[in-house]
């Protein structure tokens, strides 16, 4: 089938703007409107939901959201694909169908399942499904299409696929349309949202508008929001997008693996930036399983250490909490909040965490919490805490395992009830792990035949002025797991051969002490003017069981923009004044880096 397919996202995590879904459904026209619910984190708390009550397990948030637009949407002919059912899809498409009655309206429900995984020692397993289920959904009438764990881009695939008719083997065309569900699967994250240069955008970032993926046969796409609404849509709103929880530029997905290296972005008007170029080769013959388990049990609490002898007092806390609770799953970390000669007692001071994981909860609780507040008069001179007493709370574990796609049972459920099977991807390729990256610090990778490359800048040269990195390039950062990714792009071609050259593994570990000692890998992504970090082990066992200040690694973009270093003089900040957004033509224009 011929024609533009255009997929709205309403939706990147559990708690996202509730009025998200009302405005986009009001604020222009649409095709189809998606919601990703879904995180690792979140798969974690609908298990321990689930254990509570087995008919839960689903985003219930969504039915709310649902109340108030089902009909808006059977009446415009906007069909709506979301993963809120968790756990529990079956439940959940239920659940829609008795809101239907309720609200009067006729409704056609399909939901996918499959994903949930018989593995009696996890809280929760899910293998991340593919996009074909849904599109057997679609094409079998689903007015809303439910599922469980797929892969965040399968709600922008799967509709495609159903509009135009992809076969397994059109390669290029779902790594497009992948492509592009990457980009909206984050919501207004590719507006504009948590953007580096947010202080250029129209309205300063108050509030993003949601974005639209226009989706052509050939699995290109152009990606804008409605017209109207806050953010911006540039080549380095999306840029930041595309760099955001990637590894190297094979980029792993159940029904293709989509060549990173060979997406082209170029402006294409006010907040449209096309998207093209995207090859794809087989998928691997393994699907990625997302693994919870309660790890046990965690407690903290925060210490106020004011004005001087802030190392001496900081141990003291430590041989008397250790000495009470004994030093076994105790975590100890010193943030030198504190300035000199301050003036007020907040500046003055530093806070000591003191973090404590234990499978014994009652030793977690209060008997530790306890201990902490117990020191108030009898420890350093101003001792205070920000916090009271409180009980121990589970915690859990995120590991990635990997089974053999033959293996699950991917089956859409059609809107009849009828239980289609979705059967494996005929050509796949030898995937030996179930992370998209191998254990190397750069790997130059051939892309596949298309557009060359373009040609790469000399370095800059000359003298330098001390200045924040963050002057030169933007960075988006992330998790996945324990792991972290640091992607970070350059603003302009002159400084994109400064970048390459100078922010090596080495170097990243001068500015990021934290990630020394860890395996770093390195990748460059020529045609975005970018290379991007996958940081093994920074989270430690992961999002919910992190004591770091910052565990799931958002802000490790913007911590390394703010060091100071020696840039090049002749690197003026920022791209020129055309490419800024809102302009007709974006930094990726001016680099040369269109469809191909």
């Amino acid at each position: 089938m011929s024609g533009v397919l255009r997929v709205g996202n309403a939706s990147g995590f559990y708690g996202d703007r509730s009025t998200a879904w009302r405005e986009m459904l009001d604020d222009g026209e649409l095709d189809v409107l998606t919601g990703d619910y879904l995180a690792e984190l979140t798969m974690l708390i609908l298990g321990r939901d689930r254990l509570r009550d087995p008919d839960l397990g689903y985003a219930k948030t969504f039915l709310r959201q649902l109340e108030g637009c089902l009909g808006t949407a059977l009446d415009r002919g906007v069909r709506i694909v979301t993963n809120a059912g968790g756990l529990h899809p079956a439940g959940l498409a239920a659940a829609i169908g008795a809101l239907a009655d309720r609200l009067g309206l006729a409704v056609r429900v399909g939901h996918v399942e499959g994903d949930a995984l018989p593995r009696p020692d996890a809280l929760t397993a899910n293998a991340y499904l593919g996009a074909f289920g849904i599109a057997a959904c679609l094409d079998a009438g689903a007015d809303v299409v439910v599922t469980g764990r797929v892969t965040d881009a399968s709600l922008t695939v799967g509709p495609a696929i159903a509009r135009f008719g992809w076969r397994p083997d059109d390669l290029d065309a779902l790594a497009g349309a992948t492509v592009a569900g990457h980009l909206i699967e984050c919501g207004a994250q590719v507006t504009g949202g948590n953007f580096s240069f947010f202080t250029e955008l129209p309205d300063g970032g108050r509030r993003p508008g949601f974005p639209i993926a226009e989706i052509h046969p050939d699995g290109s796409s152009v990606l804008t929001k409605h017209p109207g609404t806050g953010g911006a849509v540039t080549v380095e709103t999306v840029t930041a997008q595309l760099l955001y929880e990637v590894g190297g530029p094979d980029y792993l997905g159940p029904d293709v693996v989509t060549r990173l290296d060979t997406v082209r972005l170029h402006q294409d008007g006010p907040d449209r930036v096309r998207v093209g170029g995207v090859r794809g080769t087989p998928p691997p013959a393994t699907l990625k399983v997302g693994v919870n388990n309660l790890g046990g049990f965690r407690n903290a609490m925060t210490f106020v250490l004011c004005g001087l002898d802030i190392p001496a007092k900081a141990a003291l806390v430590r041989g008397q909490v250790e000495a009470a609770v004994g030093a076994d799953g105790l975590e100890f970390t010193l943030a030198r909040t504190d300035h000199v000669d301050a003036v007020d007692t907040e500046t003055a001071s530093a806070l000591l965490h003191v973090h404590l994981r234990d499978g014994d909860r009652v030793r977690a609780g209060r008997a530790f919490s306890a201990a902490a507040v117990e020191l108030a008069l009898a420890s350093y001179p101003g001792c205070t805490l920000t916090t009271l007493p409180g009980d121990a709370t589970p915690y859990g574990v995120f590991t990635a395992d990997a089974v053999p796609q033959v293996d699950v049972p991917h089956v859409a459920v059609l809107p009849d009830g009828t239980r289609l099977p979705i059967p494996p991807p005929p050509q796949t390729a030898p995937q030996t792990t179930p992370d998209a990256t191998p254990q190397a610090e750069t790997r130059p990778v051939p892309a596949p035949a298309g557009p060359a490359a373009p040609v790469d800048p000399a370095p800059a040269t000359g003298p330098t002025r001390r200045g924040p990195l963050g002057e030169l390039v933007g960075a988006r950062s992330g998790d996945k797991g324990g792991d972290a990714n640091l992607g970070v792009w350059a603003r302009t071609d002159a400084t994109w051969g400064w970048l390459r050259e100078w922010l090596t593994v080495a170097r990243l570990a001068e500015l990021l002490p934290e990630t020394a000692a860890l395996t770093v890998e390195r990748y460059e992504l020529p045609h975005l003017r970018a290379v991007n970090f996958v940081i093994r082990g920074l989270l430690g066992p992961g999002v919910a069981a992190s004591t770091r200040f910052d565990p799931q690694a958002k802000a490790l973009g913007e911590l390394l923009r703010s060091r100071i270093v020696d840039l090049p003089a002749a690197l003026t900040p920022g791209p020129p004044a055309a490419d800024r957004p809102g302009a007709a033509a974006g930094p990726g224009a001016a680099a040369g880096e269109g469809d191909g």
